[in-house]
């Protein structure tokens, strides 16, 4: 499967839906809706509500999200918003405010 990357001097404000796995590096704000797996990288930062399977999050997220099997931040992550997801992963030294739920 194809990854597309979003660079980072890149910034989207809208609706990104796809099937294939989305590196960011850049700065998005809106929606993102993915079948496949989401990475936020260090220089990425996302004002969104997201739904997909996996997230990554080295970056900085502000809005909720849906994940089908996992979310991890990682220690250089920041994460303000709700997860619902069946696994979490929050590292040591990673920022998290909001709220988890971990239905399967």
């Amino acid at each position: 499967m194809a990854n597309t990357v979003i660079g980072s001097s890149i910034v989207i404000d809208g609706e990104i839906l796809g099937e294939e796995d989305l590196t960011i590096q850049g700065t998005v704000k809106g929606k993102i809706t993915l079948k496949e797996n989401l990475h936020v990288e260090q220089s990425g930062v996302l004002e969104a509500d997201i739904d997909t399977q996996t997230v990554t999050i080295s970056g900085q997220v502000t809005g909720n999200i849906n994940a089908g099997d996992k979310v991890e931040i990682r220690s250089d992550g920041r994460m303000v918003g709700d997860i619902k997801a069946p696994r979490i992963l929050i590292a040591d030294g990673a920022v998290f405010k909001g709220n988890v739920d971990m239905d399967a």
